[in-house]
């Protein structure tokens, strides 16, 4: 067997250091046959700062990746890094260059210019605070607030799905799907897109064992409980498909999907959602008559209507 190659990779941000763990998830996950060892250097703002992180660097080098905006600080990785013959990269530089080669203009030397207290920001925590209110069923009397409703069995991501939605600004709200139980009448003509979640059975009944196992359910027999029966979550998981499908909601397999792509899925219904409802007022639009409604106190007020002399 071969071994692993190891190396070592150094993020180095001025900023919270989120851009660059993105990259560096999504680009290592392409590598089977190598073990990456992140090191990573957030708000890197001085010198003083810059030094722990240079000797970070030759104390275990590797390939570096940054974001650093003042151009001392810039200069001095970089100078480090050509002497110690390391790869090193500013990530933003190829994305910066085209847009202003399309712009036409220079960008503004600006650190963490996307973490700003503006209304963006605020409308990201008012979703957070929402999702809190109305998780798992509760709050359902505001749900007109809402920008989506997740709906789904116990355990099939609804919550982390709405927390990550929230992040982008989306007030999600998210119910239960219960054997036996009816849904609540707020779903009945819902003023936002439903968007169900659904899971394999096996995987849900793995996450049901571990959630019992977490909360001290030793007592609950793993082999019984309708919980985490097989025929009955089998049978629960095909209820709430049927549901969905009766009420015209479409359905998302969560079983092979990180909470991001699931995110993203939902965001995508979201937009067809409205889209429809778009064309729907449209074509509603179009089908109204195009002359003026006769006026009922026309003949009480002694007007004839629109067009009647004075």
């Amino acid at each position: 067997m071969v071994p692993l190659r190891s190396i070592n990779l150094h993020l180095v941000s001025d900023s919270t250091g989120e851009t660059l763990n993105s990259i560096a998830r999504a680009t290592i996950a392409r590598f089977d046959d190598a073990q990456v060892v992140v090191h990573r250097w957030s708000l890197i703002r001085s010198r003083l700062q810059l030094d722990r992180v240079l000797e970070g660097i030759r104390h275990e080098p590797g390939p570096v990746l940054f974001t650093l905006v003042d151009r001392s600080l810039r200069h001095a990785l970089e100078e480090t890094c050509t002497r110690l013959g390391l790869p090193r990269m500013s990530v933003l530089d190829p994305v910066m260059e085209l847009l202003q080669g399309a712009i036409g203009t220079r960008a503004k030397e600006k650190r963490a210019a996307q973490h700003v207290l503006d209304a963006d920001y605020f409308r990201r925590i008012d979703a957070m605070h929402f999702v809190l209110a109305h998780d798992d069923g509760q709050g359902l009397a505001a749900v007109g607030e809402a920008d989506v409703v997740l709906v789904g069995v116990s355990r099939s991501s609804k919550t982390p799905t709405c927390f990550y939605l929230a992040n982008r600004g989306i007030k999600a709200a998210n119910v239960p799907i219960v054997p036996g139980a009816p849904l609540p009448p707020e779903l009945e003509n819902p003023p936002c897109p439903v968007v169900g979640l659904t899971i394999e059975a096996g995987a849900l009944i793995e996450i049901r064992r571990h959630r019992l196992r977490l909360i001290g359910a030793g007592g609950v027999r793993q082999d019984s409980s309708a919980y985490v029966d097989p025929e009955a979550v089998k049978a629960e998981i095909l209820a709430a498909r049927r549901l969905c499908t009766q009420r015209g909601w479409p359905v998302i397999d969560v079983t092979r999907r990180s909470i991001e792509e699931t995110a993203a899925t939902v965001l995508q219904l979201m937009e067809a959602w409205h889209a429809r409802r778009a064309g729907q007022a449209a074509v509603a639009q179009d089908h109204l008559p195009t002359h003026a409604p006769e006026d009922p106190a026309a003949e009480v007020l002694g007007t004839a209507g629109p067009g009647a002399a004075p």
